[in-house]
């Protein structure tokens, strides 16, 4: 359970620069001012779309980014805890980055509001509609993880450092044995007895 809580708490901390990153990168979405409040000057324009498409890159490479560095990082004989660790990890990551984005500015953004007369316009935060894109960073980081470990176990010798054993098909047998002949009086590895 350690390394899952660890893996969690090093993953979401990552949401915090991902929030800023994306509240940098975000595009301006301009905003009308009626009667206090505000509305989009172009709900069907592509700020609100950029910046839902913006928000999923980041997740998205994010995702891939931890996956495959759990999987270098992790070591064999526990990956179940290191792939709960990458999918709690990944949704709180996700969800303090749209937070932590959608906070920089927000005060300047709601006292324009409050003090706009009707009709002026003015430009919102970073804001996230298609909450959808919040489980690409735990959907991508176990997707890079699981690939890691498929292409890395179909290597050559992956599984024993290249040296064949008894029950390898180069063995005797044809890989249908676990035996091997030894030489007469001598051992499997060629040691005298």
């Amino acid at each position: 359970m350690r390394t899952c809580a660890v893996i969690t708490l090093l993953v979401a901390v990552l949401g915090v620069p991902a929030g800023l990153l994306w509240a940098w990168l975000a595009p301006d979405v301009a905003y009308v001012v009626i009667r206090g409040r505000a509305l989009p000057l172009d709900p069907e324009g592509q700020g609100p779309i950029a910046a839902d498409g913006t928000f999923a890159i980041i997740a998205v490479v994010a995702g891939l980014v931890c996956g495959a560095l759990a999987y270098l990082a992790g070591g064999r004989g526990n990956d179940i805890p290191l792939l709960l660790g990458l999918t709690a990890g990944g949704l709180a990551a996700s969800l303090l980055a749209w937070r932590v984005g959608h906070q920089v500015g927000l005060a300047e953004y709601e006292r324009a509001v409050r003090t706009a007369r009707d009709g002026r316009t003015v430009t919102g935060v970073a804001d996230l509609r298609a909450t959808g894109v919040l489980v690409f960073w735990p959907l991508l980081a176990v997707a890079a993880y699981a690939v890691a470990e498929l292409v890395v176990r179909r290597l050559p010798g992956a599984r024993d450092g290249g040296d064949l054993g008894a029950g390898e098909p180069e063995q005797v047998g044809g890989g249908q044995l676990d035996l091997q002949a030894a030489p007469a009086g001598r051992d499997v590895d060629g040691r005298e007895l």
